[in-house]
């Protein structure tokens, strides 16, 4: 099992930050060069439980992320559903109040490659590429 965990303060309000993050399409930004697109609404909102993010990153075949769990400025948990080379995966991201007034994200991944050394060369592109586009993050 491959797990990815990624603790990061920002400046903004953890309602702007979940609202932000909890948007499939601005995924892009932090997932880049990933192109996402939201496929399936949710129930209740657009981007809440059941909603479903196609992803394509570079030449890979494309696969799908849906929504299992959202706890308004608290949590989001997805998995993937359809056409990775990934199994057993979990992401969940928690938002909380930062001690200096901003927000806070403990964000992690877990998963297992279906093929040996899958997972781990995932894991270091993914791990990455997540921090370089969080640390871009302004919102």
């Amino acid at each position: 099992m491959q797990r990815i965990e990624i603790s990061k303060t920002f400046p903004f309000s953890v309602d702007k930050l979940f609202d932000f993050l909890s948007d499939h399409e601005n995924l892009e930004m932090i997932f880049a060069p990933a192109k996402i697109k939201r496929v399936k609404d949710g129930e209740g909102s657009p981007n809440g439980v059941g909603s479903t993010r196609r992803m394509r990153i570079l030449v890979a075949p494309p696969f799908e992320e849906t929504v299992t769990r959202v706890e308004p400025n608290k949590l989001i948990e997805y998995k993937i559903t359809k056409g990775s080379p990934l199994k057993n995966h979990k992401g969940v991201m928690r938002f909380s109040e930062a001690a200096d007034g901003g927000s806070r994200l403990d964000y992690t991944i877990e998963f297992e490659g279906k093929l040996p050394l899958v997972g781990p060369v995932v894991k270091a592109g993914l791990d990455q590429g997540i921090r370089r586009g969080l640390n871009k993050l302004k919102l």
